[in-house]
C-alpha cells in the first residue's frame, strides 16, 4: 500500500525554484531525501499559466518530517511569521545549521537564532535546552539568559550555559 500519508505537511511556495530549494535543504539535513517531483500538465493552463513539463511539486523529507516545495508563480512570498525550528544538541550543530542555511541568506534577518536562507525561508537555529534556560526557576538566571540571547544572532550555547552555572 505505500507510506502513511502524512497529516500535517508543510507547503512551501516558491516561484520557481522548488526542485533547487528541496536539493539544498535535503543536503543540509541527515536522513533526508526527495521523494517525488510532480510536473504541471496542459490541464489548468488558463488556471496556473506554468509551461508544460516544469516542476509543479517536490516532496521532501528532512530528518523525517515530510514537506512539499511547490513552483507557484510570484503571487506570495515567505514571511517571518512562519518558521522552522531547528533543535541543536550541541554548539557544532548550532554552528553548521547556521552556517548552511544563512548562506546567501538575509543578514538583516538574523537575530536571536532566527535566520532567512536564501530562498526566504526562516529558521530558528537554536539549543535543545533553551526553553529550560529561559524558564529557570532562578529569575534572575533566566532574565540574564534572555538578555544575552537577545543580543545575539547566532546562539552561542557556551556564554548561555555560563550564565546557569
Amino acid at each position: 500500500m505505500g507510506d502513511k500519508i502524512q497529516k500535517i505537511t508543510p507547503n512551501l511556495w516558491f516561484e520557481n525554484q522548488a526542485e533547487e530549494a528541496a536539493a539544498f535543504y535535503t543536503s543540509v539535513f541527515k536522513d533526508s531525501k526527495i521523494v517525488r517531483v510532480t510536473r504541471y500538465m496542459n490541464e489548468g493552463q488558463e488556471i496556473h499559466g506554468m509551461a508544460e513539463g516544469t516542476v509543479m511539486t517536490v516532496e521532501f523529507q528532512l530528518e523525517g518530517q515530510k514537506f512539499v516545495a511547490l513552483n507557484g508563480g510570484p503571487h506570495f512570498l515567505f514571511t517571518e511569521a512562519i518558521s522552522f525550528i531547528v533543535h541543536c544538541d550541541t554548539q557544532e550543530e548550532v554552528d553548521y545549521y547556521w552556517e548552511k542555511l544563512s548562506d546567501g541568506g538575509d543578514e538583516k534577518a538574523q537575530q536571536c537564532g532566527w535566520l532567512k536562507d536564501k530562498y526566504g525561508v526562516s529558521w530558528q537555529i537554536i539549543p535543545a535546552r533553551i526553553s529550560e534556560l529561559l524558564s529557570s526557576p532562578d529569575p534572575v538566571k533566566a532574565e540574564s539568559a534572555m538578555k544575552a540571547m537577545l543580543q545575539m544572532k547566532k546562539i552561542d550555547m557556551n556564554v548561555l550555559k555560563e550564565i546557569h552555572k
